[in-house]
């Protein structure tokens, strides 16, 4: 039976990203979790985490997560803890160490670049970036509305990391077939 450690990815990606990056608030790890999630989706057809993103005014933003650090549950406790500052500003501390071991050598490659573009930023400077015309939160708040999901296929493009719609479709379709041979 294949195993997903979707849960395993997500919280040791915010350990990573804490540990890994200045500035770590709540807006600053989604961008970065919608980062990962977005360039993996791309060259993959898959998310790491399989968050799912919504286009907040700040930008992407997975709102599962969100509901989640108002009010922790016991393994995100175990992870991180969400320290309240003075102002808005909510810093995310690592609890525990990294795990490498649920990533795919892509994830980490991507963790580790990800961490070395936004080490110094600001959350501030990441909305802007994730903001940019044309990018999957932009079409989706032009087509959709505020607040609405994000499409992944949005990730994708006509770069050369890029895999086409066609080949997503079908990873996904495969992923799919296995998962139900396996239940």
């Amino acid at each position: 039976m294949p195993i997903y450690h979707h849960r395993e990815k997500l919280l040791n990606a915010i350990v990573y990203f804490a540990n890994h990056t200045k500035f770590c608030g709540k807006t600053k790890l989604y961008k970065l979790l919608y980062y990962l999630d977005f360039t993996h989706f791309k060259e993959t057809g898959r998310s790491v985490t399989d968050l799912e993103y919504f286009a907040w005014e700040r930008g992407p933003a997975p709102q599962q997560l969100h509901n989640e650090l108002e009010n922790p549950l016991s393994d995100l406790k175990d992870y991180i803890a969400v320290i309240k500052t003075s102002g808005a500003f909510v810093s995310i501390k690592a609890k525990k160490k990294f795990d490498g071991k649920y990533f795919t050598k892509r994830e980490m490659r991507l963790l580790e670049q990800l961490c070395l573009i936004f080490k110094d930023a600001k959350a501030d400077d990441m909305v802007e970036a994730s903001h940019l015309p044309n990018q999957p939160w932009d079409t989706t708040k032009n087509e959709k509305g505020m607040y609405a999901l994000i499409d992944l296929f949005l990730a994708l493009d006509k770069s050369p990391e890029s895999i086409t719609e066609e080949e997503a479709k079908e990873r996904i379709s495969d992923r799919k077939q296995i998962e139900a041979a396996f239940k």
